[in-house]
């Protein structure tokens, strides 16, 4: 294989090749890639330039002075936007990433920053409202089994919890958790 001249060398036969198949044949071709690619004008340029590089790999296959090569052009441009095509269909579909930031997630800061002021909050309260909170709310209890295991009567344990909520509910306000 003979080395091609770089710089301000002279040119190759086969960068000579290239070139002239791109002034010849680019412009009739990126028309017919065009309407093939429903007028996507960054593939067609994508597949013109495929489709010429596979012509300068296979330079020497081509006979250029026994007529145009362009039919061999136009079906090796047709055969890449078959594979795209299809190669595109055999895989799910790509997204675009601004659609995603649309979707609402819920943001953990603000959710660990509540918490904190949930906590802070139950600090406030007085031990006897905190402990009727932390076993119906927090453990999921019932009124009878927060009485029982409290050793209080069912009737404490509900006016307890009417007064602890109305307590938390103030203390989570001065936090600026609620309105």
């Amino acid at each position: 294989m003979t080395e091609k001249p770089r710089g301000g060398g002279a040119v190759g036969p086969d960068e000579e090749l290239i070139r002239a198949l791109y002034r010849e044949h680019a412009g009739p071709l990126f028309g017919f890639v065009l309407q093939l690619v429903g007028g996507d004008r960054q593939r067609a340029e994508d597949v013109v330039q495929e489709t010429l590089v596979r012509a300068w790999r296979n330079a020497d296959r081509l006979e250029i002075e026994a007529g145009s090569v362009r039919p061999w052009l136009v079906t090796v441009a047709r055969r890449i936007v078959i594979d795209g095509h299809r190669r595109s269909a055999a895989r799910p579909p790509e997204t675009d990433a601004g659609a995603l930031e649309l979707l609402p997630a819920e943001d953990e800061l603000d959710r660990a920053l509540r918490m904190m002021a949930i906590t802070d909050a139950l600090g406030a309260l007085t031990r006897a409202h905190r402990e009727v909170i932390v076993e119906a709310y927090l453990k999921g209890r019932g009124i009878a089994e927060v009485a029982a295991d409290l050793g209080i009567p069912e009737g404490t344990v509900r006016s307890r919890i009417f007064y602890a909520l109305r307590s938390l509910r103030i203390a989570l306000e001065e936090r600026g958790v609620t309105s």
